[in-house]
């Protein structure tokens, strides 16, 4: 019998790293191992934005639904009854462009790729949100930048959600 738990999939360390998909052919290129595993650990879900703004949320009686997938972009939180959405965007991810936020940055290589890779995220967002308001839905946006004043954050979402 494996000494390996039944729901974890094997690891690959120590593997070569896998072929690439063909959706993925060249747009690796130049780009070190290192910097891909890194890469490939960051996660869209569960994050530690969002875990603050749910908590804080739970904490203040708000009951809501993570991730519906019958909505256009999978909001972070769903208010369902109230038909309200909030997207908790990476200010990096998400290319933030206020002028105070601190946690934006541009990478320094490979600038074209990642000026596209933003400006497909962006485009996204704003499908999403435009499609969301279409079904009847009231978008907000928590930018990560945000939970550094977490008393405003918490008046400015009381506020949406009893709108």
């Amino acid at each position: 019998m494996s000494s390996r738990p039944r729901n974890k999939a094997p690891s690959r360390e120590g593997k070569s790293p896998r072929s690439p998909r063909p959706s993925e052919v060249g747009r690796f290129e130049g780009v070190t191992a290192a910097t891909r595993k890194v890469m490939q650990a960051n996660k869209g879900r569960d994050t530690k934005p969002e875990m603050v703004v749910r908590r804080l949320l739970h904490g203040l009686g708000y009951r809501y639904r993570v991730h519906r997938k019958d909505l256009p972009g999978k909001p972070d939180l769903a208010f369902g009854p109230r038909k309200k959405a909030i997207f908790v965007h990476g200010c990096f991810w998400h290319a933030h462009d206020a002028a105070e936020c601190r946690l934006k940055s541009q990478p320094k290589t490979r600038t074209a790729f990642w000026e596209a890779k933003f400006a497909r995220n962006r485009a996204r967002d704003e499908r999403n949100l435009a499609a969301l308001r279409e079904m009847g839905w009231e978008p907000y946006v928590v930018w990560e930048c945000g939970l550094r004043d977490l008393p405003r954050l918490q008046a400015d979402l009381i506020a949406f959600l009893n709108h």
